[in-house]
């Protein structure tokens, strides 16, 4: 059986939007290690429809030359949820599953050996964790607050406890934490 790991790029107001504003502080080689770490541990990825337009675009076109994660995001089945796709045949190995159906995602877990990623995909991400089927959930969080802009968690989001498992921190002040579904009594 397959397990889910979200990975998301948040501030500390929670706005993971266009993560653009990463950038101002890099991306090192630690922080690499600690994606490299999922994703090698991943044999399916899964998105919502807006990331799944967004990263066709972006990695569609990149080498393992210009990047060490293109070879992960385009030989990896991707299944995109979506109630208006009806294809996904601009970016290989990409298979739409049709509106958001936990059904469709617990056959999706049963049929994947191995862990199925998860990046940006904020709607399906909540409703992922609110029918909890959300395995791990990695937070690379920045330190700067942006104020504005669509956040992981908006202001009506159902409450959902959770357990930390890890965390690590990084030179240029991004801390990693890992959280699972927390144990019920």
């Amino acid at each position: 059986m397959g397990t889910i790991g979200v990975h998301e790029f948040v501030s500390l107001d929670g706005v993971f939007e266009d993560p653009r504003w990463t950038a101002d502080y890099g991306f090192t080689e630690a922080m690499g290690q600690a994606v490299g770490r999922l994703t090698e541990s991943s044999s399916a990825i899964l998105l919502g429809r807006t990331t799944y337009q967004m990263f066709a675009p972006a990695w569609s076109t990149r080498t393992a030359a210009e990047d060490p994660g293109a070879p992960f995001f385009n030989d990896t089945p991707k299944y995109v949820v979506s109630s208006t796709l009806t294809s996904a045949e601009d970016w290989q190995n990409s298979t739409v599953l049709g509106p958001y159906d936990p059904q469709a995602v617990r056959r999706l877990k049963d049929e994947v050996a191995g862990g199925i990623y998860i990046s940006g995909s904020g709607t399906l991400v909540r409703a992922l964790l609110a029918d909890g089927l959300v395995d791990e959930l990695h937070l690379m969080v920045y330190p700067v607050i942006l104020g504005s802009g669509a956040e992981l968690f908006p202001h009506g989001t159902r409450r959902t406890s959770l357990s930390l498992t890890g965390q690590e921190s990084f030179e240029n002040g991004v801390i990693h934490l890992t959280y699972a579904p927390a144990a019920t009594t």
